[in-house]
């Protein structure tokens, strides 16, 4: 059956693709029923209940347009975003591109969303009794030394609206960003984060974890300096991780030159040597979220058997349809 939905869906530009599935499932979000059915494999996490340990990752639906949809083909949990404090048109169109014959795909999307109020108002009408993360991030136009002002503004608008929050420096679409990840201007965002984080809990009384999603291209060295930041800030959760920069998995394949950040199956063994790495490093401080690549539960598997204890899926969504989601949530042993 999905079979032919993706030759519909794939005779349409990627990124049309991708508005006109989001607006569907809007639709079907408003049906009295689910989709498809909500698996329980059960796992707590950061303090937080999930039905099941699969996620759709952030950037699917960037603005919480179709979160209850999203939410009735079973996933665990749900990361809506990255949204930043004002609207934003993102990178010059087109700007997704399909490599079909590996899987994958490549954006320079460059955080395209419609500003943190309008999401907000979003997750207030959603229904979703899963968990919800919101994605953060700066808006193109903030200098990079002002980076932190975007995120707590940010992090204040959405914090009573979210069961958890994610804090992404890892997007390589927007200039700089990825700047974040390494030594003082790490721990400058992380202090002054956890520092808002605690006086928000204390304003609403409800503790929220925070976040960081790191990129995959990060070597050893620079993975043991993210983890030992992410440690001594008392970080509440990490994913790994984005997507990559490198080429090599598709290498002379039609797209691969473009430009940005490439996800899907390509992106499988290099996610999971980032968790693994980040597992030794991490030492179960703190859980790993594990993203990028997932195209089967074996693909699934062999990222919770290194180190991560919840999974998130896009790109893999898009090649195999909803049912990776079921079987992901079914078949996953979680130790």
């Amino acid at each position: 059956m999905y079979s032919l939905i993706r030759k519909f869906i794939f005779s349409m530009q990627p990124e049309t693709a991708h508005n006109f599935t989001v607006q569907l499932l809007k639709l079907a979000g408003n049906l009295p029923f689910p989709i498809l059915p909500m698996p329980q494999n059960p796992t707590e996490v950061m303090g937080l209940k999930f039905k099941n340990p699969i996620g759709l990752a952030a950037g699917a639906d960037k603005n919480g347009e179709a979160i209850d949809g999203f939410g009735k083909l079973g996933f665990g949990f749900i990361e809506v975003g990255t949204v930043t404090p004002l609207a934003q048109d993102g990178n010059s169109k087109p700007r997704q591109f399909r490599i079909v014959e590996a899987e994958g795909i490549i954006n320079r999307n460059g955080f395209n969303n419609l500003g943190v109020d309008v999401l907000v108002e979003n997750v207030k009408k959603s229904k979703y009794d899963g968990i919800l993360g919101i994605n953060i991030g700066k808006n193109a136009i903030t200098p990079i030394e002002r980076a932190l002002d975007d995120y707590q503004i940010c992090l204040r608008k959405v914090y009573e609206h979210a069961d958890y929050i994610t804090v992404n420096i890892s997007s390589p679409n927007t200039k700089n960003l990825r700047s974040l990840q390494y030594g003082e201007a790490l721990d400058d965002l992380l202090k002054s984060l956890k520092a808002e984080q605690a006086a928000l809990s204390q304003k609403f009384g409800q503790y929220k974890p925070l976040v960081l999603k790191i990129a995959p291209d990060l070597n050893e060295e620079e993975i043991a300096s993210v983890a030992d930041s992410l440690i001594r800030h008392r970080i509440d959760g990490v994913i790994a991780g984005n997507t990559t920069l490198s080429r090599e998995p598709v290498a002379g394949m039609k797209n691969a030159e473009q430009q940005g950040g490439l996800s899907g199956k390509p992106l499988s063994a290099l996610s999971t040597c980032l968790i693994r790495t980040l597992a030794k490093e991490l030492n179960g401080m703190l859980p790993i979220i594990g993203s990028g690549g997932i195209h089967s539960v074996a693909s699934g598997q062999e990222k919770i058997d290194v180190g991560a204890k919840l999974l998130q899926i896009y790109s893999g969504m898009i090649y195999a349809g909803p049912k990776l989601i079921q079987d992901l949530a079914r078949e996953i042993k979680l130790d």
